[in-house]
């Protein structure tokens, strides 16, 4: 069963109504800002109970997924609404009933309570969860929490890799009452999001860009990948221009037809590479390289006094004695 305004879900299985809408969009108006802090922490959520998940043998978790799939999370996400923006800075984790598929009241209510205490002016705003689509139970935990909010938001992040994917895998879903075979029903319609970020949560992500691999890797490794992306960076480029070459090679032979536009565009890249053998040029460069390597022999020479000197101290504690008075009393005082 599917929305009448979809039409992209009716082909394949039968979906339901909560998944019908997966491509519908909303109509609602509202612009939402996302923040990375909450993708950091959903993906950091979903990594901790898949691991567990592993460590005890046991694939599916108390958050009901199937056999040989991983793990769903769930949480609530915060944040503040003006007017028709809605701002999602953060997040936290939710308590689900694997059995009924209920939420726990008490620790909804308790967490609410903690981030009220720091952050006066954060409120709910809806729930997040991982997964590739829409799942049936959605619309269920959906309604649970319209009491706190009366319209959530549900932010979905599929935690699969795809390589060819340029696009973040969040998804954020709006809530909308829709005629569906002469009943109203409640369906979820995707919505446009932007990401926001602030100097903190710049930092912050640039610091756990630049963290070492999980797997034990040194600085070498890091080197090396640097500089195996360096070199597929020129191997590229010389790839690219090899073509060039040859088809200007084509063109004066008159194997294919001058193209004079193409011919001028060649012209104003190659008059950019006489502008680096210039006299200004060359000094520029020899005086910030001099200055590099001045700043290099600096840094050697202070690290050569400090060891010398610690060397120095540790040979004078190492043969120091102590002053003893003539006629051997110095033992005696």
């Amino acid at each position: 069963m599917s929305a009448p305004s979809d039409p992209a879900t009716a082909a394949g299985q039968a979906p339901a109504p909560a998944a019908a809408s997966a491509a519908a969009s909303s109509s609602s108006g509202l612009t939402f800002k996302l923040h990375p802090l909450v993708i950091v922490n959903v993906s950091d959520h979903h990594t901790r109970v898949k691991a567990q998940a592993a460590c005890s043998g046991d694939s599916s978790s108390s958050s009901g997924a199937a056999a040989g799939q991983p793990p769903r999370v769930f949480g609530c996400v915060i944040g503040v609404q003006r007017g028709r923006t809605v701002e999602i800075f953060n997040s936290f984790e939710l308590v689900l009933d694997p059995v009924t598929g209920t939420l726990d009241r008490a620790f909804l209510e308790k967490k609410q309570e903690l981030y009220k205490k720091v952050f006066p002016d954060f409120y709910v705003l809806g729930w997040y969860s991982t997964g590739s689509d829409v799942q049936d139970t959605d619309m269920q935990i959906h309604k649970a929490l319209m009491d706190v909010n009366e319209s959530p938001v549900y932010l979905l992040l599929n935690p699969a890799i795809n390589l060819s994917q340029k696009d973040l895998p969040v998804t954020i879903y709006e809530s909308e009452l829709h005629v569906i075979d002469g009943s109203p029903q409640l369906i979820f319609v995707r919505s446009n999001y932007t990401i926001e970020t602030v100097e903190a949560e710049r930092i912050s992500v640039d610091h756990v860009a630049h963290l070492k691999p999980s797997d034990g890797g040194s600085a070498a490794t890091q080197l090396a990948a640097h500089l195996t992306g360096i070199h597929s960076a020129i191997k590229m480029l010389n790839s690219r221009v090899r073509v060039i070459h040859q088809y200007l090679v084509a063109m004066q032979k008159g194997d294919i037809p001058v193209d004079n536009s193409l011919l001028r565009q060649v012209s104003s890249l190659v008059r950019r590479l006489p502008a680096m053998e210039s006299q200004k040029f060359q000094d520029d460069f020899l005086m910030e390289y001099n200055d590099t390597l001045l700043m290099t022999y600096l840094a050697m020479f202070t690290n050569c006094s400090s060891t010398m000197n610690e060397l120095v101290e540790k040979i004078n504690t190492s043969y120091e004695r102590p002053a003893t008075r003539r006629g051997g009393r110095g033992a005696f005082m």
